[in-house]
């Protein structure tokens, strides 16, 4: 694969290190059985397997699209989009510590209030466009889409049928941050 011009990759040992004008990211790749080198100067990496059976061939592509997904990191960050759904409670979220938790209160009317600190290098906002959208974005898609995961599921309905009470914070938009 093809590396950017603005991106260094360094390998050693199966730990494949992506630097770029937002950070630096790393992966490790010890559990699959491939050879990761650079060549032409570290402006291409060639992923190898040797006698490799039909899941270490699947595990290529899923290496080179692991590696893809850090350089688009450390270019351009990734963003995901989130909506508030209620049919009758409005939730209410403030998001506090620096951009870095959310806590939402009034979900179906309970008075819990729910907590949810975000994952390391992503930050939270409040889309001022948009009413009753948040934006989470960070360098690592892994972090971001858990990030995400963690507060879709701290609104989960209980005791209830969920085709009719579809209220919740669900995911609306993902993908690189798009520069407005």
């Amino acid at each position: 694969m093809d590396i950017p011009e603005e991106v260094t990759v360094k390998v050693s040992a199966k730990m494949v290190s992506v630097t770029g004008p937002r950070g630096t990211l790393t992966r490790n790749f010890k559990h699959l059985n491939l050879d990761f080198q650079l060549q032409e100067g570290g402006r291409k990496l060639k992923v190898d397997a040797w006698f490799g059976t039909r899941r270490t061939m699947a595990a290529i592509r899923t290496a080179i699209s692991h590696v893809q997904n850090l350089i688009t990191g450390v270019t351009k960050g990734f963003r995901y989009k989130m909506r508030f759904v209620y049919a009758h409670f409005p939730i209410n979220a403030s998001i506090n510590s620096g951009n870095r938790g959310i806590e939402i209160r009034n979900f179906l009317g309970e008075k819990k209030v729910r907590k949810v600190d975000m994952l390391d290098g992503v930050t939270i906002l409040r889309s001022e466009k948009v009413k009753d959208e948040i934006v989470l974005d960070g360098n690592d898609i892994e972090l971001v889409s858990r990030s995400a995961a963690l507060i879709n599921q701290k609104c989960h309905v209980k005791k209830k049928d969920i085709r009719k009470f579809l209220d919740g914070i669900y995911v609306s938009d993902k993908g690189a941050i798009k520069e407005e």
